[in-house]
């Protein structure tokens, strides 16, 4: 900006002594000491409005450029973190799949565990009730055996007495039920 002023205070200078540039001002209707004057004015304004209207507005253009930078760092930031939630949040998912997998594995096993300690103690209970089935059965064979060989020794007595038409004696009688209960037990 000094030098135009320069350039043009040596033109002014040039033209009052008379060269072909103050010809060339003289005929484009340009008062030098005015151009001059307005150019100073311009500088002035210029100066103004660079100090009071431009710098303030570049500083808050700077300052929001800076916040946008840190707006961008910071999201790019969340980002990551997003990023990284995400892989803690797939990775956790799968530790609870996993433990919920082993918990129903050893849910199947007690399971299956107890089921075959139910089916244990189940043929155990019904071992014992063959067991003690087999026993009544038994016992009630020998009470049948017994109450049978007592009536068959019964009715041989009583036949013998028929036979031999008198009236036996209660020895011989047991002599002939002992006979005849040996006889059955040997069949």
């Amino acid at each position: 900006m000094t030098s135009s002023l320069m350039f043009f205070a040596a033109a002014v200078e040039h033209a009052e002594s008379g060269g072909a540039i103050a010809k060339i001002i003289h005929d484009l209707g340009i008062n030098p000491a005015a151009f001059i004057a307005q150019m100073v004015n311009f500088a002035v304004v210029a100066f103004l409005l660079y100090r009071f209207a431009i710098k303030p507005v570049l500083a808050t253009a700077d300052q929001r450029n800076a916040k946008i930078a840190d707006g961008l760092r910071f999201e790019e930031e969340m980002k990551a973190k997003l990023a990284d939630a995400e892989k803690q949040h797939a990775a956790t998912m799968k530790q609870a799949a996993l433990d919920a997998q082993k918990v129903i594995d050893e849910a199947r096993r007690s399971a299956k565990e107890l089921l075959d300690r139910e089916a244990a103690a189940t043929t155990a209970k019904t071992q014992q009730m063959l067991a003690k089935a087999e026993e009544a059965i038994a016992l009630e064979r020998r009470k049948m055996i017994a109450d049978a060989r007592e009536e068959i020794s019964r009715l041989v007595a009583l036949t013998a007495q028929r036979v031999l038409s008198r009236e036996l004696a209660p020895d011989e009688r047991k002599r002939y039920a002992e006979t005849a209960a040996r006889e059955l037990s040997n069949v």
